[in-house]
Formats: C-alpha cells, structure tokens, sequence
C-alpha cells in the first residue's frame, strides 16, 4: 500500500515539474515587443497585467501603452527650414501617429502680422486632447520671453489660439486617439523671422 502512494506520489510531482519546465519554455518567448514577458495571472512571480480570464491556462496578453513619454514636446518655427518644409505639411489622412500629430500642429500656426511681432519671441503653452481630437480646456501659457510688454504677449497667444481653434477637430485613428486622450502636449512658438524693425522694442 506504501509503495502505491510513494509511487503516486512521485509521478504527481514528475508531472508536475514538467508542466512547470513547459511554462516556463512557454514564457521565453516573447510576442509583446517593448513589454515584459507576459504570464499567467495565477502565477507567484511578478508578471504583467492582462486582461485574460483567471481560468485562461495561457499567458495573458497585456495591454500594451505607446512607448511614449508623459509630455509630448515639439518647437515650431515660424519660417522652418528648407530641409524641415515636409515636417511642416499637413498630413492629408486621419493623424495615426506623432510624427502625423506634429506635423498637423506645425501646419497650423500663424504668427502675428509683422506689425505686431517681436523678432525672437518665444512662447510656450500646454494642453491635452480627447479621443475626437477636441482639446480639454483652453491651452495654459507656461512661458514667454522676458522683458516682453504685455500687449506683445497677448498678441502672440491670441495668434496661437486662433491658430489652433482653426485647425480643430483633429482628426485621429482610434488608435492614436486612445494613446493621446489626457496626455500634455507642450509646443514652444518661436518667431525666427527677420524682424528688424521690432527686433529692438523693449
């Protein structure tokens, strides 16, 4: 009777040592590029989240974030250069990547009338975008150039403004939308233009 159990026993934990060496086979490889290897969510070790069904006795395909980073940062000129014209052009299809978005957000802006300019000024602001391609609230100023008068600032933000008002709704694939939706966008406007004449003004 001992000798049945003893060899129960052993051949319960020789099926179990294999299907552990076959998870483990099954866990080398990995079709997740820029992510850790999935796992089971019923196993001990630290594995990335899925969406699976605890039952699924296969890895669980986690959901994968774009490898992007918490701010997205883009300068745009107010006369580009030549060999940078194509990232100013905007693209004619549905944006459905950054390089689309950029190219999208450069294609709209308008600076002020030379008028009204200042040569060299410089300002930034931050906003996010739903999924429609709507922007959330209105973009926030978070720099200028220094010593510039107030009515110079106003100029230049009333111009980014109705710049981008002019060109929204953006229009995003799902897919893109749902990797934007929520994420701060920051664009530093910096007028290069050749502006002698206000070049001087306080």
């Amino acid at each position: 009777m001992l000798r049945r159990i003893a060899i129960c026993l052993a051949l319960a934990l020789l099926a179990i040592a294999a299907s552990a060496a076959a998870g483990e086979r099954e866990r080398q490889t990995n079709p997740v590029p820029f992510a850790h290897t999935p796992c089971s969510v019923l196993d001990d070790q630290p594995c990335v989240p899925g969406f699976c069904s605890v039952l699924n006795h296969g890895p669980c395909l986690p959901e994968m974030n774009y490898p992007y980073g918490e701010n997205l940062q883009l300068t745009v000129l107010a006369v580009p250069p030549e060999d940078q014209a194509g990232k100013y052009r905007k693209p004619d299809h549905d944006l459905d990547t950054i390089g689309d978005l950029f190219a999208a957000l450069r294609s709209c802006w308008s600076p002020p009338a030379a008028d009204t300019a200042r040569a060299g000024m410089q300002m930034s602001v931050r906003f996010s975008f739903k999924r429609s391609g709507e922007m959330i609230g209105a973009p926030r100023l978070t720099f200028a150039t220094s010593g510039v008068p107030v009515d110079t600032r106003t100029t230049y933000l009333n111009a980014i403004n109705a710049s981008l008002d002019a060109c929204l709704p953006l229009k995003f694939t799902g897919g893109l939308g749902g990797a934007l939706a929520g994420r701060p966008i920051m664009i530093r406007y910096v007028d290069n233009r050749e502006l002698t004449r206000h070049a001087d003004k306080p």
